[in-house]
């Protein structure tokens, strides 16, 4: 069971976290009355919520920290419920009170688990990680320390050049050609003298047409072969420089901070933001996320964002930009990818094995982000990936609170 003083250290954070989030003024909740009400009283005391679902969650961490020895039990119901969420309550991303209660109660334990036993809870990190890094909880909680995921992507050689292929196999492919002509100086020699023998006969005997021989015809059909061949061989070439075009190197992902937004004036789904790329370089970009956030929800947030699509009006606002989310199937969640802490306004997002310059500007007609985007997707962990590569910046890899998702 967690100690007394950690207990004390957790209602101070819940308690101060709670009156963040209602706009209370945290001094307003006495040290005396955390220090002496329990979890269930002193939520009760600062929110002043009788919700049911609320009250579940708050009765779920007061037998967390007061039912020693089920706290492993009650933690694999918490990652079970959290293994299609972001947040507790809702279908959304936004934490309620609920999230706030529990994450302060939960982290008391999981301060004390050993690497091998937080494994067995990969939800649970994934949205304590989310939760503190959204929630102010003042200085009374030190942020968990949530090792990420060891990401190894699968290799991707370089594509070799004609003139660094491997000069052994030169050497294999001459040998064999000095061997093919050497057989056929054989066969040839062996033909001319079966001719010399039936010559008279063959002169006496008039031509009746001017067809090939067989000897022809087979060095025919090598020729054609031979041609064929090297048809075969510009087809891989030319399907493989069709999808060096088609790849997210192409693409010019890079972070940014959302320092202003509004909703769009002549469109209730879209909202604008003013996104800092760093260097003073400041682009507006419009984005269908008002269904999902308010303008204040997105302002200093770090995105992920497209910046070499061709700008363009929506709805008569010019937008140069497009910000990464991920979304589960039914679109019910919508959430921007999250930059790791740290990440440099303005880096580019790189994938390991997809090394090319991305283009000045994307062309439309190619459709080139319809063929790149259903490769882009979150896994299990949260992390965002192209064809299972992580989205790769300075500070680590990107992610989003919403598991096996599609990214757009």
């Amino acid at each position: 069971m967690a100690a007394a003083a950690d207990i004390a250290g957790s209602k101070r954070a819940m308690a101060y976290a709670l009156c963040k989030h209602l706009s209370l003024d945290p001094d307003t909740v006495s040290s005396t009355s955390i220090e002496e009400s329990d979890i269930d009283s002193l939520f009760s005391h600062i929110v002043k919520s009788s919700e049911e679902e609320v009250m579940k969650w708050v009765e779920f961490s007061s037998n967390f920290l007061g039912k020693d020895g089920e706290q492993h039990l009650l933690l694999g119901n918490l990652n079970q419920d959290l293994s299609q969420k972001s947040v507790l309550l809702g279908n959304g991303f936004k934490p309620s009170a609920a999230d706030i209660v529990v994450f302060a109660t939960v982290q008391v334990f999981i301060n004390h688990l050993g690497e091998n036993e937080l494994q067995k809870y990969p939800h649970v990190l994934r949205w304590m990680d989310y939760i503190q890094n959204i929630v102010d909880f003042g200085t009374t909680v030190q942020k968990i320390n949530v090792t990420k995921s060891v990401f190894v992507p699968p290799s991707h050689p370089k594509k070799t050049d004609k003139g660094d292929a491997d000069p052994s196999s030169k050497k294999v492919v001459s040998g064999q050609k000095n061997v093919d002509k050497s057989d056929a100086n054989v066969d040839s020699r062996k033909a001319a003298e079966e001719n010399k023998a039936p010559e008279n006969k063959a002169n006496t005997t008039p031509a009746k047409n001017n067809k090939p021989s067989g000897d022809k015809k087979k060095s025919q059909e090598k020729s054609a072969g031979k041609a064929n061949e090297g048809v075969a061989d510009k087809a891989p070439q030319k399907t493989a420089e069709k999808d060096s075009e088609c790849n997210v190197s192409i693409l010019n992902i890079q972070v940014g901070l959302i320092r202003k937004a509004w909703k769009h004036p002549s469109a209730d789904s879209l909202l604008v933001e003013e996104i800092d790329l760093g260097d003073g370089n400041v682009r507006q970009v419009v984005s269908g996320l008002a269904k999902y956030f308010s303008p204040d929800d997105l302002v200093n947030r770090h995105v992920v964002l497209i910046t070499n699509v061709k700008p363009g009006k929506l709805r008569d606002i010019m937008s140069a930009g497009l910000v990464l989310c991920a979304s589960n199937k039914d679109h019910t969640v919508v959430e921007p990818l999250i930059p790791p802490e740290g990440a440099k306004l303005g880096e580019r997002i790189l994938f390991a094995g997809f090394d090319g310059k991305p283009e000045d500007v994307l062309n439309p007609k190619k459709k080139q982000l319809d063929k790149i985007t259903p490769d882009l997707r979150t896994v299990e962990n949260g992390i965002a990936t192209y064809r299972g590569i992580p989205f790769t910046t300075s500070a680590g890899p990107c992610r989003s609170s919403v598991p096996n998702a599609n990214i757009k």
